[in-house]
């Protein structure tokens, strides 16, 4: 049932898994899993657990797909992939909300010095540039950073980003630039 492999729409992949067809969610997840990745990145404090929000992002997917995108007409052209952003946004801002909680060492920085040699050094510099991006990007708003990641993480235009943050493309826009300015003059040393 599922419908010409990569060739077909998301609309008509969609339209088989809620016809009863479940290979048709898996080809979705293969479709879209680089993106879900990437946006749930930024919520990650580890690296490991980027896996274990796209898998929890999917799922949640999974369970609420026949419910939500059969009631919200699942032929709409680019539904799917803008819930889905959705999804992961959530997920991983309720990530972050409860990683705030604990307290995680980076192990990792200690593990590539140990195995680098005479690279520790710039192993060390991007350790500090990550922690100073990571420090830099806490500091802008909860929208700013949605935008931002979105933006640059998930590669998505301002169009799309606009529809999954359920604002203007220009206000998006706007965020955008004012986060920029915020990332640079933290980075710069200027202060967020």
């Amino acid at each position: 049932m599922l419908s010409g492999g990569g060739s077909a729409s998301d609309e008509k992949v969609l339209g088989d898994f809620l016809g009863g067809d479940a290979r048709a969610f898996g080809e979705l997840v293969r479709r879209h899993q680089r993106l879900v990745q990437a946006l749930v990145r930024r919520y990650a404090a580890r690296p490991e657990d980027t896996a274990d929000l796209a898998q929890a992002t999917f799922l949640r997917a999974f369970a609420a797909a026949r419910r939500s995108l059969a009631r919200a007409g699942a032929g709409q052209p680019g539904l799917f992939r803008a819930w889905l952003v959705r999804i992961a946004v959530n997920v991983g801002k309720n990530h972050a909300r409860d990683a705030g909680r604990w307290r995680h060492e980076d192990a990792e920085v200690l593990t590539e010095l140990a195995a680098s040699g005479p690279d520790a050094p710039a192993l060390l510099e991007r350790a500090e540039q990550r922690r100073r991006l990571r420090a830099a990007m806490a500091c802008l708003s909860a929208r700013q950073r949605e935008v931002v990641t979105l933006r640059v993480d998930g590669g998505l235009p301002f169009k799309e980003v606009a529809e999954a943050l359920q604002m203007t493309e220009n206000n998006a826009k706007v965020h955008f630039h004012h986060a920029v300015r915020r990332l640079k003059a933290a980075m710069e040393g200027e202060g967020p």
